[in-house]
């Protein structure tokens, strides 16, 4: 039989979905799963939206031009501005969700063998992204204990090679919820100008900021331009994330011609998705006041049921809508799969991300957990309730 490529079998296998089947069983077996394991909101996705989509009236369902429609784009452009963020729509360019647009950086700016260094605990699919393109990611490990915070600048600096061509950040931050300040951002441009680098801002959880604080983009940044680029979404912000539209962004036009190339090859973005996002650019700020409000109510419930069980660790989200937890366990993969194939309290169990999986150090992060707090609070009190029982079981039974 032919063998698969070396790529193929060094790709990781995703920590949040890779639990599915066992959640799978778990509801055929009668039991009810509350899911703690994914960003997918709950929230309903804007009507100007759908009906965007229902009441158009395309006779040919065509391509759309390579680096998205004209007309999305200077609304994107527009949108920008109210934040601060001064682009045009040449800057930018439409793509199939942000992981496509992660792919087209990465393939702009690095070749194979190249290296990028990424604060750790990071979105798990920058693992297969970095394969997937054949470079190296290079962690460095922020702490529970610092709440997530941005390393010192100096632990960055240290990793610098002549193979280093950027670093990376999410902000705010999938998985830990962390809100870099703008002191911080500034200190990576600092670092980036001086090495020549670019830095890589991965911004879709940019309007879920929490507490009075303000989200700082790269692109703020004066004296930037020529290395910033910024990966967006639509999937959380409108909670579409069927749609499947990103954008990369970048004032670097040679960043920009090149990512082109890369989507001209890959033909366009979804068309009716386009219209779906041009039209949902229009939302009152009355929504986003609105989800705020409900996740930060969210994010308060969780912290107060997790603060109560004896021996866990919680970090403080101020952005996203999730929250990294350190358990008195050894092993939360295995912990995760007990949970749906051996467990459940009043035929109900929760589902939740094993975190080692958004570490790239081995060894690192065995014992923590992701939880998206995409539930209703009472069904967030519920699940931790579940949650506690379970672990007091499973420890019992471990010892």
């Amino acid at each position: 039989m032919p063998n698969i490529s070396i790529k193929g079998s060094q790709m990781p296998a995703s920590p949040i979905r890779k639990l599915v089947p066992y959640a799978e069983e778990a509801k055929k077996r009668g039991v009810n799963v509350y899911h703690l394991n994914i960003g997918q909101p709950d929230i309903k996705t804007p009507q100007i939206a759908l009906d965007a989509v229902k009441n158009n009236t395309l006779n040919v369902l065509a391509y759309s031009r390579s680096e998205g429609s004209e007309a999305y784009r200077k609304k994107l452009a527009a949108y920008y501005k109210k934040n601060n963020i001064l682009v045009n729509a040449a800057d930018i360019i439409v793509t199939t969700g942000g992981s496509e647009a992660l792919l087209f950086a990465f393939g702009s700016i690095m070749d194979i063998g190249d290296e990028v260094i990424i604060p750790e605990p990071f979105y798990a699919n920058y693992n297969g992204f970095s394969v997937a393109s054949g470079i190296n990611v290079v962690p460095v490990i922020s702490k529970i204990e610092d709440n997530f915070a941005l390393p010192p600048i100096e632990e960055f600096e240290k990793l610098i090679t002549p193979k280093t061509k950027a670093i990376l950040i999410c902000n705010p931050g999938n998985p830990t919820g962390y809100l870099y300040s703008e002191e911080e951002i500034k200190k990576l441009a600092s670092l980036v100008k001086k090495h020549d680098l670019f830095l890589i801002a991965d911004e879709v959880y940019r309007e879920f900021v929490y507490d009075g604080v303000k989200h700082y983009s790269i692109l703020e940044n004066e004296g930037l331009e020529d290395h910033a680029i910024i990966i967006d979404s639509v999937s959380k912000r409108y909670s579409m994330c069927g749609a499947r539209i990103g954008c990369l962004v970048s004032k670097n036009k040679e960043v920009i011609n090149t990512a082109l190339k890369f989507a001209q090859a890959r033909l366009s973005p979804p068309t009716y998705a386009q219209i779906a996002c041009e039209a949902a650019l229009d939302t009152d700020q009355s929504y986003f006041d609105e989800v705020i409000t409900e996740y930060v109510g969210r994010r308060n419930t969780l912290i107060k049921e997790l603060e109560q069980i004896s021996g866990v660790k919680v970090a403080y989200p101020k952005g996203a809508f999730y929250c990294m937890v350190e358990l008195p366990i050894d092993n939360a993969d295995n912990f995760a799969q007990w949970l749906l194939e051996s467990f459940h309290y009043n035929n109900q169990t929760v589902m939740v991300a094993p975190a080692a999986g958004f570490y790239s150090t081995p060894g690192v992060g065995l014992n923590q957990i992701r939880i998206a707090y995409v539930l209703k609070s009472e069904d967030l009190v519920k699940a931790i309730h579940i949650l506690k029982i379970a672990l007091e079981k499973y420890i019992l039974q471990a010892n």
